[in-house]
């Protein structure tokens, strides 16, 4: 037991991050962070949740195993029989706001533990630095799962959506046999595979290989992109809105709030991401906390001006489809704006994958060069200076799959993932108050212990809603990493040596 709660100090965690062969590039500043959270936050959730969570969920759980979870817990069998989850109807600009405050807890948590800890790997980095080895794998692995699977379903989100563009530009529609994915809802739609979701991501990861500040560069384009693209429908579409459209503003109540807050928790996912950029930060005790904060407060503000437009040129109950902001322009004949929107979620989505690729990859290079991973994963580039095998095998174990199977496949597992490395990190705040309460902290979290305490369980409760099957899943995935530790990291561990 000893040996699976061995932590890794601080100042070894920083010797290592300074080793010549493993040294990362630092060019990173607080504006490129807060790009950096942007790009990943801000994807095609947005463009696509928004609708789901105002008008609800209308069908029926098809097995026990598709219920939530809490469900489950409060009605047992008879959670089959339940007809869907209400909609936060106009409401759902407070969905987003709930989200926000409870991703504010975590976030907040991440930037005292960033600031103090600025080397790669984000809360696997901090979970190896408080709780121990086991702890700190276990985060290493959920984090690979977060990763991974919302890159992928971004992935296929984006070659919806290029379709779309291409044939509202062109007039040409693009060979469905080359993209959609094979499998969808558990069925086979006829396709080959899904050609722009793979080759996407392989082009990013290009762009990745030849340096951190020329990612950054390019993501700060593109962040601009579909900050302008947002903002183009926001003040495009005002003129629309009609205020009996927000009437009623909560026709389910406050329940309904909290269902579109479940549901649009996955269009946050992301603002952590900024912590796996420590290492290559210049400041990180200053910067990191700002990129945190900053990119976490102006998404939020975005969304929810999205939210209030959306449901004002609208009625909400007709927007739980795939596309409900570019739906909702075609029906006003708004054509101009509905191509910006279009090609604003196209970019916005490039820039999301291509965090989650960074942010990806700086998780395994940060598990090899501490020997729970192969030697092979931290292996750095000479020229480029970035963990260059890494980052090439992420881009294929992401595209193959995102070419393979439908994005509900993959944006549960990527909530649960989430919530768990925001409640790990929340405890190691808690654990590091107690054992090290004198070290320096470039950002110290308010009212501990009650705001790590908040989003721990703020966190909890939002899995509780989470089916069963994601569940499953989810333990299933743990339980094959947790053999991959005791066969290969355990006795591998540099701790070990």
């Amino acid at each position: 037991m000893r040996r699976l709660l061995r932590t890794k100090s601080i100042d070894a965690l920083l010797a290592a991050s300074e080793q010549p062969d493993k040294r990362l590039n630092k060019s990173l500043g607080p504006w490129s962070l807060t790009g950096l959270g942007i790009g990943a936050v801000i994807g095609s959730g947005i463009f696509t949740l928004v609708g789901t969570a105002a008008a609800g969920e209308s069908l029926a759980y098809r097995s026990i195993l598709h219920a939530p979870l809490l469900d489950v817990l409060l009605h047992g069998g008879n959670a089959v029989a339940t007809t869907g989850r209400p909609g936060a109807g106009p409401a759902v600009s407070l969905s987003f706001l709930v989200a926000a405050l409870a991703c504010a807890f975590a976030a907040l948590c991440y930037a005292e533990l960033a600031s103090m800890i600025p080397v790669s790997g984000s809360a696997y980095t901090f979970a190896y630095a408080t709780l121990g080895e086991i702890f700190a794998w276990v985060l290493g692995w959920d984090l690979i799962l977060e990763y991974a699977v919302s890159n992928m379903a971004v992935a296929v989100g984006f070659s919806a959506y290029l379709k779309d563009l291409v044939q509202s530009l062109t007039g040409f529609d693009l060979p469905r046999a080359l993209t959609e994915p094979i499998f969808q809802g558990g069925r086979v739609t006829g396709a080959w595979f899904n050609v722009p979701a793979l080759v996407v991501l392989l082009v990013l990861t290009w762009v990745l290989v030849r340096g951190v500040k020329e990612s950054a560069e390019t993501n700060n384009v593109m962040v601009g992109i579909k900050l302008l693209a947002i903002l183009i429908f926001v003040f495009g579409a005002s003129s629309a809105v009609q205020p009996s459209n927000w009437r009623p503003f909560m026709p389910n109540g406050f329940p309904g709030v909290l269902t579109g807050a479940a549901l649009v928790f996955f269009t946050y996912i992301g603002f952590d991401s900024v912590s796996t950029a420590a290492e290559e930060c210049k400041r990180p005790q200053r910067d990191l906390p700002i990129g945190i904060i900053a990119s976490l407060g102006v998404c939020t503000v975005l969304y929810i001006a999205v939210a209030v437009v959306l449901t004002g040129i609208g009625d909400y109950r007709q927007m739980n489809n795939a596309a409900p902001v570019v739906n909702a322009l075609h029906a006003l004949g708004y054509i101009n704006i509905r191509r910006w929107v279009g090609a604003g979620a196209v970019v916005g989505m490039l820039s999301s994958l291509l965090v989650f690729q960074y942010g990806q990859a700086r998780v395994w290079f940060a598990m090899s060069r501490d020997g729970l991973l192969p030697k092979l994963f931290s292996k750095v580039h000479p020229q480029h200076r970035t963990p260059y095998v890494s980052t090439w095998i992420a881009g294929l174990a992401v595209g193959i799959p995102a070419g393979i199977w439908d994005i509900g496949t993959f944006a549960d597992l990527s909530n649960i993932g989430t919530l768990f490395a925001f409640m790990v990190v929340s405890a190691g705040v808690l654990v590091l108050r107690k054992k090290q309460p004198d070290r320096p902290r470039g950002f110290r979290v308010p009212l501990v212990p009650l705001l790590p305490w908040l989003s721990i369980l703020s966190c909890l409760g939002l899995m509780m809603g989470l089916p069963i099957l994601t569940w499953l899943r989810f333990l299933g995935w743990m339980a094959i990493g947790l053999g991959v530790y005791f066969l290969f990291g355990f006795r591998r561990s540099q701790l070990a040596e």
